[in-house]
């Protein structure tokens, strides 16, 4: 069911296509209004500013959004944070299955739970106990992802009570809950059924199925060696465990021979079509001959979770379960989409976990919204510099840019053979590559270590200090191999 979710979506991207950052099924918001939510998630501001007219920059008033709900959007960014503890929903207490139903704020009483296979509410009778949501992002249009507290019976009640269809469900290592992946068959807005859903106490997280996108800008010897103070003669990743989530690969590719540990497809029914991205980002970490890595030796766990450069969130977190389970000390993830709290809560438990998370800050712009998972806390993010140490002019910018490293016109593996690549995809693979070194040469060192080295011993660049563009400054793993453990 998963596949065919993802080939609806793709098709209906590619007959709506637009330029707006901020998209919404909300057929009452104003294009202004919109855009003010863009700039309120950007920069953490209200949106009610003194002079906003409603206007664009040409100064004619914006037409109604449309109520189409599946758009392309550009991609977006990342952050960083350590958190010792895993996260997870509160417990229900001993004897009980399923916590009940809470109340609605205003009194309302609480949808009460309908017998499996009882008849559905009609949408209209349903009470919201929060107001219906404006969701930001590309997100698929007729699905949501809910956390349940329960068993299968209790997922069968939800669906039931809120009209809607189980697609998918599954036990989340991350999430520590039920992921169950939501069907609205009846056209209902995503953010209206969010709201709903929040009159039942057993859905514990309720969010948007998003969209993420790839980081490749568009198209030479690789000088990431010299640039990030690593000798290609002693760099080394030998027996380091590394996740890589991505597209699928060309393990045909002599770039790739004996590199790769094992692979999981988290979309199995969709046809694999594309495989240079994967193919470079693996190749980059840990390639061998003359396509080199930075980490030779390192043994990729690669999951393939995108095609046609996009993925939902139900993919992905699919993705960092198994990546999680072969107990990797680094997951590479070179793709951004809009804010969801269930990508943040797995991001915060790996992170517990121990794994060093390593995300592309976004190809978007300086004026881009901040992206994700790069933004979370306890995710490093990495933005792009070229040969002379200039910053990558479609990077993202933000206090979420944790680091540079070399990602433009570097010559890669790619499915075809090689290829010059540019983009934080390639720049966030080279960080990981180097963090596979730190860890080859004293596997004891935790990632809240990793993350503070890298602070510490990054070439500041730009204005002095850490700064929206350059983050930190360019890695630098020779300094970072002599920082104090």
């Amino acid at each position: 069911m998963a596949a065919k979710a993802v080939i609806r979506l793709t098709a209906a991207m590619t007959i709506f296509a637009t330029s707006a950052m901020a998209q919404t099924n909300d057929p009452n918001l104003t294009q202004a209004e919109i855009d003010c939510l863009n700039r309120a998630s950007a920069a953490g501001t209200d949106c009610a500013k003194d002079g906003d007219d409603g206007k664009d920059s040409g100064g004619k008033t914006p037409a109604k959004a449309s109520t189409v709900s599946a758009v392309f959007l550009p991609a977006l960014i990342v952050d960083l944070f350590p958190n010792p503890t895993l996260v997870t929903e509160a417990p229900i207490p001993p004897g009980n299955t399923a916590a009940p139903p809470t109340a609605p704020p205003s009194g309302l009483p609480a949808i009460p739970a309908a017998a499996p296979g009882g008849p559905i509410v009609a949408p209209t009778d349903l009470v919201a106990t929060e107001p219906p949501r404006a969701v930001i992002g590309d997100f698929v249009p007729d699905e949501v992802l809910v956390t349940v507290n329960g068993d299968a019976g209790a997922v069968q009640q939800i669906a039931a009570s809120f009209g809607l269809e189980i697609r998918s469900q599954r036990q989340s290592r991350l999430l520590g809950n039920t992921l169950v992946r939501f069907g609205i068959p009846d056209g209902r807005p995503v953010g209206v059924v969010l709201a709903q859903l929040a009159a039942d106490g057993r859905t514990l997280r309720r969010e948007a199925n998003h969209v993420y996108s790839l980081q490749q800008a568009a198209s030479i010897v690789n000088y990431a060696f010299e640039r990030i103070a690593l000798d290609a003669k002693e760099a080394s990743g030998e027996n380091v465990r590394v996740g890589v989530i991505d597209t699928g690969i060309d393990d045909s590719n002599p770039a790739l021979s004996g590199v790769i540990a094992e692979q999981f497809d988290a979309m199995p029914d969709v046809p694999i079509k594309a495989r240079d991205h994967g193919t470079s980002v693996d190749g980059l970490i840990a390639g061998t001959g003359a396509f080199k890595g930075m980490a030779p030796g390192a043994r990729i766990y690669h999951a393939r979770a995108f095609e046609g450069g996009k993925s939902t969130m139900d993919v992905i977190l699919s993705a960092l379960d198994w990546a999680a389970e072969q107990d990797v000390r680094i997951i590479n993830m070179s793709f951004v989409g809009p804010k969801n709290d269930l990508l943040g809560i797995a991001c915060r438990n790996a992170r517990a976990l121990g794994i060093v998370l390593v995300a592309a800050a976004g190809n978007n712009g300086p004026k881009a919204p901040y992206g994700y998972p790069a933004a979370f806390d306890g995710v490093i993010a990495v933005t792009a510099t070229d040969a002379k140490d200039g910053l990558m002019p479609q990077a993202n910018r933000g206090a979420y840019v944790f680091i540079s490293a070399p990602g433009v016109e570097m010559v890669a593996p790619s499915g075809a053979g090689s290829d010059v690549v540019t983009g934080t995809s390639f720049a966030a693979a080279i960080v990981t590559g180097a963090v596979a070194n730190l860890l080859h040469a004293a596997p004891d060192r935790s990632a809240d270590w990793v993350e503070k080295a890298l602070a510490a011993t990054a070439k500041d660049l730009g204005p002095k200090g850490r700064d929206n563009d350059f983050g930190f400054g360019l890695l630098d793993t020779k300094a970072a191999e002599a920082a104090k453990d």
